[in-house]
């Protein structure tokens, strides 16, 4: 199977090195910059699961160059969604077909309108993991999974094929057949843990010691349960239960990426997932106050570069 992964930031470095170890044909495209930087220090893995080291990995930066893909997987920020667009395209009509794993919801509307629906798989990563000076993928959580499946019938094949490589990688992968369900789960989950920890700019640990604070993460979790009942999908109470009970496991120090892009002040994902969020309410004639704080408090961050 070729797997083609789009942005090798941490998220599809991750991913993409351990399919590569587990013998598919893996090409990453990336942007020029990335491209240098990998060329002169190889891409690597670092991580409690097992390092990886690749010194050549296959490198592209131009889609036209990339023969017969049957998979790719889209891992870049929101915010450069739109610059990915042109690039989808192409391999599209290569025949590939598209598996994003961004966080969020807004960009399945998109990614559809622009490439297709029967063109789209749904998907979605838990996996806490960074970039280190020499750009190797530094994974500093227990768990590192991928979730997909199919939207229509025509996807089934391809979706089985890529969890059978699955099976073999070094990672947490499940095929699930109700994949938005999946999606808007993390969507809830995501958008209380990006944005309490973004929004305070502390990791869990502190946050979790007073009451007062995680409130807020448990009623960003309700608000994301009452917008997906309002888009039919079917979330309930035990799903922000079991949310919160995720938030309550994670380790002191465990913070999200948008917080460590806060950190580093990078450009954040905030408009992509609050901001969508509040829009999507909006249609639906919902008011999401605990979000639209979050919105407000990390507005003045969300783009100092």
């Amino acid at each position: 199977m070729h797997v083609v992964i789009l942005g090798a930031g941490a998220l599809g470095g991750y991913f993409g090195l351990r399919y590569q170890e587990a013998g598919a044909k893996v090409t990453f495209l990336v942007r020029e910059r990335r491209a240098e930087q990998i060329q002169k220090h190889g891409l690597a893995i670092r991580s409690p699961q097992g390092d990886y080291d690749v010194k050549d990995p296959i490198l592209c930066t131009d889609p036209n160059n990339i023969e017969k893909p049957d998979i790719v997987i889209v891992s870049v920020k929101g915010y450069h969604l739109a610059g990915t667009l042109d690039s989808l395209q192409v391999l599209v009509q290569k025949g590939a077909y598209i598996l994003p794993v961004l966080n969020g919801i807004e960009h399945m509307d998109i990614l559809q309108e622009k490439l297709g629906e029967k063109n789209i798989i749904g998907g979605l990563s838990f996996i806490i993991a960074t970039l280190n000076e020499q750009g190797y993928v530094v994974h500093s959580s227990d768990f590192h999974e991928l979730v997909f499946g199919p939207l229509n019938s025509s996807q089934e094949e391809v979706c089985k094929r890529l969890e059978e490589l699955s099976s073999k990688a070094v990672m947490t992968a499940t095929y699930h057949p109700s994949i938005l369900y999946e999606q808007w789960k993390k969507y809830m989950f995501i958008s209380a843990f990006s944005g309490i920890t973004t929004a305070i700019n502390l990791p869990i640990g502190p946050i979790r010691e007073h009451k007062e604070t995680f409130a807020i993460a448990v009623n960003l979790l309700q608000e994301m349960k009452k917008l997906a009942n309002a888009c039919q999908i079917k979330l309930t109470d035990d799903d922000v239960e079991m949310a919160k009970e995720k938030l309550l496991g994670l380790n002191n120090e465990a913070t999200s990426s948008m917080h460590q892009d806060r950190r580093k002040q990078s450009p954040l994902e905030l408009d992509h997932l609050h901001g969508a969020a509040i829009r999507l309410a909006k249609q639906k004639g919902l008011t999401l106050p605990y979000t639209n704080m979050v919105l407000g408090m990390v507005k003045p961050f969300a783009n100092l570069t």
